[in-house]
């Protein structure tokens, strides 16, 4: 594989053209998105194909690398930063900064890396940053740094070139659009073109844009559409005279009718000159308490959505951004200064059609004096117009269609996992809840003429039976066909009491696997859990019951598993996370295709690691040991307790205990537990008796069944000491409470963290499996070669601040 020759990094923005560097075969440090590290020479960086080619430092082995795999790449030796000197010898009376920036990025598995850099470059695949390096008075040198853009959640870097200029320097603006085009010829991209290629999709970065764009020149449409040379003088001065006759209509109106310039390219223009942000509304979440800062009417008049108020400004979508009278009208309506950002058309038409519709048809058929105490939002937000009551309100198909898109796209949006729909008999309601971190709570209740047509709309897009009330139906559900989010959802309809159906749906996380090291695993277990997964061939599982992560953990083993050098299986149902490099089936009972089957025909497909979502059955199970027996790893999960309960359920199902023995190569147990609210959680020092309770129940299963009370304290107070040296300062110890805010509903809770059990499969524990064991004395030798359980890896994440007892004492049983 020949890649020499064919590297092409670009050079910071303003330095001296002149001054170019040599990339190939530079070292390079590669970061993957798995935590592994590379190391070698770089010999390609191909844009196109999104590739990164390298020689590896030891073994001199060509590697090509995909940049959606990859979280940053670094050259090792430093570079000089020379300013351009023609950029300040046309223009003396501008000083063309070469100050570093600040800058921040946060990834998508949530750390973040801060430096300075020397302006940045943006293409199609991510970020090229300039990070400052060993800079003095005599020189200033700088690390080259690329992120790609699917490791990026967001990022902030410092002002822009072009900002600073119109911000800090005081000579005409023909001198700084000549500076700009110093900048242009150095190589630079056109300002704005980074707003286009990346649309906003938060409150945080629309507002660090609108605040960026201040210092953006001030410019009409016809200097802007002429100096991107989408227009001429002519057509200008023919279009004005034209709007002189239709004074009410917008100039870029006239050109667009006229058929000489497109909607989008007056968009990208403006984007590129004012700097005004471009906004994807699918992603944007809208609070409904800034969707009524402008009335449903007024919003389709002049096709504009609310999107954030800050500062006593709202920023508003609209298509246009220079079309006054909308933006006076709205002015004058919510008497806040309107700050303009640019969506596309459709998407307008879209979030149009989904948050208003779809409020005013909650509105409509909210009953009265229904009791709003149980529903999570503001019911004052819906407004009413165009409906009668809910009485006489027709239950339509377009109606129930909006009713069930916006159920469906609130949970996503909220990290809901499950959506409960409960008809009631007789006149009582429709009882829709969500569960959220493993918590059910009501999300809005309909009136009973609505129960029939609501579960019909849900089979008809699971594509079920809509005539078959008496028995369960599953189903899937993708709903992209039908709505802007790409998930997929898990249906189950069963029939109740009264000749009524309940449904129950599944939202399938469908996104990235998370790095094994983000995973909530304490360092004991993470040290322990690498050097069992990493065995050539063997079995590794993973139990707990429905909903405690299990398939998350095992594709975050996969995910650091996962490359080149293997072939890697998995048998699923359903697939929900799905990675670059797996080979991924999905089971289908109903054909013959269970785990079984599945496995079997892994066998003959040359794999060197399988994993298959359940072990369900015997023969599931013994498939799996011979596999894992024949020179392959073999990875799955278990509907059990604990990990030491997980051996004797596979003994029960009629294992061989010599072939299941020499297979196991460890068992982890997990559970979900609420984590304290971060935005309202408070330190406080806990009292000497507090942490006796907390030392008590850690303790509990160290303490032999025989010691005396003076003993069981003697340990007690020695795992306090322990504590002391790794949670304390200054003989202390700090816990946290939260009292409840408005992020977490009051609640005191906001998200959840893993904890975990591992029971490695050690000589003593292998021996143990032979002799039929009982679970509690696997478990107890289990801790004495270094385990800890559940309750006890939840009492130490409660010393390091992450959640409390009651959520501890919730998820564990003993």
């Amino acid at each position: 594989m020949d890649l020499d020759n064919k590297v092409n990094l670009p050079l910071p923005p303003l330095s001296d053209p002149a001054n170019v560097a040599t990339f190939n075969n530079a070292a390079v440090t590669i970061f993957l998105i798995n935590g592994k590290k590379i190391e070698g020479k770089l010999n390609q960086f191909d844009s196109t194909t999104a590739t990164i080619g390298l020689r590896h430092k030891e073994s001199g082995e060509q590697h090509k690398i995909e940049m959606a795999s990859v979280k940053t790449m670094q050259l090792i030796l430093p570079l000089q930063f020379t300013p351009d000197p023609t950029a300040n010898a046309h223009n003396r009376s501008i000083s063309i900064p070469t100050e570093p920036q600040d800058f921040v990025i946060t990834f998508t598995d949530q750390s973040k890396l801060r430096g300075k850099t020397y302006g940045s470059r943006v293409d199609k695949n991510g970020i090229h940053l300039f990070k400052q390096h060993n800079t003095n008075q005599y020189v200033n040198q700088y690390l080259h740094l690329y992120i790609p853009k699917g490791a990026i959640k967001s990022n902030v870097i410092g002002e822009q070139i072009g900002e600073i200029l119109i911000k800090d320097q005081l000579a005409p603006r023909e001198q700084i659009h000549e500076a700009l085009e110093q900048q242009k010829n150095a190589r630079t991209k056109p300002l704005g073109e980074y707003l286009i290629s990346h649309k906003i999709v938060d409150t945080d970065q629309l507002e660090a844009a609108l605040k960026q764009q201040k210092a953006m020149p001030n410019l009409k449409l016809g200097e802007i559409l002429i100096g991107e040379k989408l227009i001429d003088e002519l057509q200008l001065e023919d279009a004005l005279a034209a709007q002189k006759k239709e004074r009410r209509k917008p100039l870029g109106e006239i050109l667009i009718e006229n058929g000489i310039v497109s909607r989008e390219q007056i968009q990208q223009a403006l984007a590129k000159k004012l700097g005004i942000p471009f906004v994807n509304l699918q992603e944007f979440k809208v609070s409904p308490d800034v969707i009524h800062k402008i009335p449903a009417n007024l919003a389709f008049k002049h096709k504009v959505i609310p999107l954030y108020q800050y500062e006593g400004k709202l920023a508003i979508a609209i298509e246009n951004p220079m079309d006054w009278e909308a933006l006076d009208a709205l002015r004058f309506h919510t008497t806040k200064y309107i700050e303009p950002v640019i969506a596309l058309t459709e998407e307008i038409n879209w979030a149009l059609q989904f948050y208003y519709s779809s409020e005013d048809i909650l509105h409509a058929i909210e009953p009265e004096g229904d009791g709003h105490d149980d529903v999570p939002f503001n019911s004052n937000q819906f407004e009413s117009e165009g409906f009668t009551s809910h009485e006489e309100s027709e239950v339509t198909d377009n109606i129930v269609v909006k009713i069930i898109n916006k159920i469906i796209m609130d949970a996503y949006q909220q990290g809901v996992s499950d959506i409960h729909i409960e008809p009631n008999p007789g006149s009582n309601k429709v009882v829709v809840r969500f569960r959220k971190d493993g918590t059910m709570a009501v999300y809005h209740k309909f009136p009973p003429q609505y129960r029939n047509a609501l579960i019909s709309r849900i089979k008809v897009m699971a594509r079920l039976d809509i005539s078959e009330r008496r028995k369960p139906q599953d189903g899937k559900i993708n709903f992209k066909q039908y709505g802007p989010a790409n998930i997929e959802l898990r249906i189950a309809i069963l029939p109740t009491a009264g000749g009524l159906e309940d449904v129950v749906m599944r939202i399938l996380s469908t996104g990235k696997n998370i790095p094994i090291n983000a995973l909530g695993l304490s360092i004991n277990n993470l040290d322990k859990l690498m050097p069992a997964i990493n065995q050539p061939y063997g079995l590794f599982l993973v139990c707990g019951p429905t909903g405690s992560g299990k398939t998350t953990t095992l594709h975050s083993v996969l995910g650091h598993l996962n490359d080149s050098e293997r072939k890697i299986w998995t048998a699923e149902d359903p697939i929900e996370i799905t990675q670059a490099g797996l080979r991924q089936v999905q089971v289908n009972p109903k054909i013959g295709l269970d785990f079984a089957t599945a496995m079997r025909a892994f066998l003959r497909a040359d794999p060197d690691i399988i994993m298959v979502g359940e072990m369900r059955d015997a023969e599931t199970a013994g498939v799996g040991i011979e596999a894992s027996l024949t020179g392959h790893m073999v990875l799955s999960t278990l509907h059990t307790n604990s990990a030491a309960e997980s051996v004797t359920r596979l003994l029960d199902m009629g294992m061989d205990p010599f072939n299941f023995a020499d297979a196991l190569v460890g068992i982890l147990a997990q559970r979900l537990a609420k984590t304290l609210c971060p935005g309202c959680k408070k330190p406080y020092h806990p009292s000497d008796r507090e942490i006796q309770q907390l030392a008590h129940e850690y303790c509990a299963s160290l303490t032999p069944d025989n010691a005396s009370a003076a003993e069981a304290q003697a340990i007690t107070d020695k795992q306090i000491a322990k504590w002391l040296q790794s949670f304390g300062k200054k003989d202390k110890f700090t816990l946290y409470k939260a009292p409840g805010c408005k992020e977490c509903n009051d609640t005191g809770y906001r998200g959840r963290i893993g904890l975990h059990e591992l029971l490695i499969a050690t000589q003593r524990i292998k021996q143990m499996i032979l002799e039929h064991a009982p679970a509690f004395e696997l478990q107890k030798a289990a801790l004495n070669d270094g385990m800890r359980t559940l309750k006890q890896d939840g009492i130490e994440k409660i010393l390091q601040g992450y959640t409390d007892l009651t959520q501890i004492r919730t998820v564990c049983i003993k």
